[in-house]
C-alpha cells in the first residue's frame, strides 16, 4: 500500500485544557487524491487542518509528512509550509498586504526567491484564479469572493505538494464554486494532493475520491465516498442528508429493481442510468487543446472561433483565460465536460476548449461514462491551423 502523504497518530488538542477539540485522531491522507472532510460545526475540522502544516502543535500525538514526523522549530516549519499550503475559511485571516500583487508575492518572497521567480509565480497564480488584471487593486476594495481567490493564489504561489482548503466554497456564488472545483481538479491532475472541508454533501459526493468525517473531535469515518453515504445512521449522527444523486439512485433501485451500483455521481451518469432513449445516434466531442501561445496571439483563429455557441464550453484555467481575452462565443464556462457528455449522449456534437495538459483528463472522464453506461463517444482533437 502506498505511503500516505500525511498521517496523524493519536492526535489530541484542547484550546482551554478542558474541552477536547481533537481526541485521539488517527488518519491517513493518500497522495495525489482529492480528500474531503465532513462533519458538523465544532467537529474539529479546522483545528485538524491547523495541525497539518504546524500552525498548532498537538497536546499529544504526532503528525507525519511523507513518513517523517514534523518538527516545530522555525526552519522545519518554514520547510513544511513550502510543501503544505493552508487556505483559511475566512480570507481576512490570511490577507495582510495593501495590493493583490503584494499579497500573493508575500509567501514566495519569504522563501528567499529572486524577484524574477517571484514574478513568475505571482503571474501564474493570478492567472489560475482569474485575477490577472487586478494585481494593482487594493485588497480592501475586493469583494468577499475575490478575497477568497487572492488567499488561494497566495497558497498556490508557494507551489506546494499539498493544498488544504477550509470551507473554500462558503460564501461563493454558484459560478465561483464550480470554477473553484474545476481548478481543484486541474491542480490535482498536475499531481497536487487536494484536501477540503465542506458542509456541502453534493460537492463532496461528486468531487471527492476519499472522505474523512469528524464528530466531536473524533474520527468517525475514513474511506470512499460511496461507502460513506451508504451509512444512514452515521449521516443522521452527523446531521447530514445524503446527496440528491445518491437518493434518486436509491429510489430507482427500490422501485425498478435496477442494480444500485455503480453509483451515478453526476447528471450525466444519472441521465444515462434512468432514462431510455429512442435516439440511438451518439454525437462526438471535439477537443481544442490550447496553451499559453494561444493567449498571446491577438489575431482570431478559425479553429478557436467557428463552433456553435450552445454546443461549446471551456475547461481549465488557460482555456478560461482565452475565453475571457479572446471573447470566445462559448456557452458553458464551467461544467463544460459534463454538458458536453450530455450533448453527445443525445446525438449532438460538442466542442470543448481545454488546456493541453488537461486533454487526457477529459478523455478519462469520457471513459468513466463509458464504463457506467456502455455508451461509446468518439473524442477527436482539433488540429491547429
Amino acid at each position: 500500500m502506498p505511503q500516505p502523504i500525511l498521517r496523524t497518530e493519536n492526535l489530541s488538542y484542547s484550546y482551554d485544557n478542558v474541552t477536547m477539540a481533537l481526541s485521539g485522531v488517527t488518519l491517513d491522507i493518500p497522495k495525489g487524491k482529492k480528500t474531503v472532510f465532513l462533519g458538523p460545526n465544532g467537529a474539529g475540522k479546522s483545528t485538524l487542518f491547523l495541525h497539518l502544516n504546524g500552525v498548532l502543535k498537538p497536546d499529544s500525538g504526532t503528525v507525519f509528512y511523507e513518513g517523517k514526523k514534523i518538527s516545530y522549530d522555525s526552519s522545519s516549519l518554514a520547510e513544511l509550509r513550502k510543501n503544505i499550503a493552508l487556505v483559511f475559511q475566512n480570507p481576512d485571516d490570511q490577507i495582510f498586504s495593501a495590493t493583490v500583487e503584494e499579497d500573493v508575492a508575500f509567501g514566495p518572497l519569504n522563501l528567499g526567491l529572486n524577484r524574477e521567480e517571484v514574478g513568475r509565480r505571482v503571474d501564474e497564480a493570478l492567472s489560475w484564479i482569474g485575477l490577472e488584471n487586478s494585481r494593482e487593486k487594493p485588497t480592501q476594495q475586493l469583494s468577499f469572493g475575490e478575497r477568497k481567490r487572492v488567499a488561494l493564489a497566495g497558497a498556490l504561489a508557494m507551489k506546494p505538494n499539498v493544498l488544504v482548503m477550509d470551507e473554500p466554497t462558503a460564501g461563493l456564488d454558484y459560478e465561483m464554486v464550480h470554477e473553484l472545483l474545476e481548478l481543484s481538479d486541474e491542480l490535482n491532475n498536475r499531481g497536487l494532493t487536494v484536501i477540503i472541508s465542506t458542509h456541502d454533501v453534493e460537492t463532496a459526493y461528486e468531487w471527492a475520491d476519499e472522505v474523512r468525517a469528524l464528530n466531536a473531535g473524533r474520527l468517525v469515518f475514513s474511506g470512499g465516498s460511496d461507502e460513506f453515504f451508504e451509512q444512514a445512521e452515521l449521516l443522521h449522527d452527523l446531521g447530514l442528508m445524503p446527496p440528491l444523486a445518491f437518493l434518486l439512485n436509491q429510489q430507482f433501485h427500490l422501485r425498478t429493481g435496477s442494480p444500485e451500483k455503480p453509483y451515478p455521481r453526476n447528471i450525466v451518469e444519472l441521465s444515462q442510468k434512468f432514462f431510455s432513449t429512442t435516439n440511438q445516434s451518439v454525437g462526438k466531442i471535439t477537443l481544442v487543446c490550447v496553451d499559453e501561445e494561444d493567449i498571446q496571439q491577438m489575431a482570431p483563429r478559425d479553429d478557436l472561433l467557428s463552433v456553435s455557441h450552445m454546443h461549446s464550453g471551456v475547461f481549465g484555467s488557460t482555456a478560461r483565460r482565452i475565453a475571457r481575452k479572446r471573447q470566445l462565443d462559448v456557452h458553458y464556462r464551467f461544467h463544460a465536460v459534463e454538458f458536453g457528455l450530455l450533448a453527445a449522449s443525445q446525438g449532438s456534437d460538442f466542442t470543448i476548449y481545454t488546456d493541453s495538459s488537461l486533454c487526457g483528463l477529459v478523455e478519462s472522464k469520457v471513459k468513466e461514462l463509458e464504463m457506467h453506461t456502455g455508451l461509446h463517444i468518439d473524442v477527436t482533437k482539433a488540429s491547429k491551423k
